[in-house]
Order: structure tokens, then sequence, then C-alpha cells
């Protein structure tokens, strides 16, 4: 069957939540340093437009700026979703962390129940009270 019609794709492995976050966080970062980019260039065009006198260059400036001011507020928008999406991941993989902690806490308590239960197994109450008695 196989050479009819081929074999299928090998699967790949289903993606890790901490990789996810390190990936949005590294894409936040980056977006963190086109915002800081585009600070510097608002700086520069609010430093021109003091010195300029009222007219069609100081328009030109102004339109560059209101550009500038647009994309930094989409970057912005795309960080706090970034943001968001990283805060959930986060929230997700601490609560899946916490609950394989209270798994292995739940086998370690029964495990532990075994244990004690085989203990008092081997405790003999009667030879217990004797020696209580034989000592008062």
């Amino acid at each position: 069957m196989n050479r009819i019609f081929g074999t299928g794709k090998p699967k790949a492995p289903p993606p890790n939540l901490n990789d996810c976050v390190q990936n949005l966080d590294s894409r936040g970062d980056s977006i963190d340093k086109k915002i800081a980019k585009l600070d510097a260039e608002l700086v520069k065009y609010k430093n021109q437009m003091k010195t300029m006198r009222k007219g069609p260059g100081k328009n030109a400036v102004k339109q560059k700026a209101m550009r500038v001011l647009k994309q930094r507020k989409m970057y912005e928008n795309q960080r706090e979703q970034i943001s968001n999406q990283s805060f959930n991941m986060d929230q997700a993989n601490f609560t899946i962390q916490t609950l394989k902690d209270t798994q292995d806490t739940v086998t370690a308590m029964k495990a532990g129940a075994k244990a004690m239960k085989k203990e008092y197994k081997k405790i003999n109450i009667d030879k217990i009270e004797d020696l209580q008695v034989s000592l008062t």
C-alpha cells in the first residue's frame, strides 16, 4: 500500500508552553526596540518643529511625525496583545505545573500511608502495654 499512496509525514511534537512564552517575549522585546527607535525619531521631529516657522515645511514635518505616531500606536497595541498572550500562557503553564505537583504529592502520600500501615502491622500493642505496666 505504501508504494501506491506513499507514507504520511511524521507528526511534529506539540509545542511546549515554555518555548512559546520565550518566543512571545522575544517578539515583545523586538517590538520594544522598534518603539524606542520611533520615539527617537519623534524627538528629532519635535526638535525640528521647534526651530521652524509656520509654513509648508513645518506641515510636512508634522505629517511625518503623525505617521510615526500612528506606527508607534500600532506597535504598542501589538506589544499589549503579545504581553497578554504571554501572561495567559504563563498562567496555563503555572496551572499545569501545580496539577503535576499535586499529583506527585498525592502519590507520595499514598506511598507514605502504605508504609505506615506496613509498619503498624509490625507493632504489637500488647507488648507496649506490658512494657508500660511493668515500668509503673
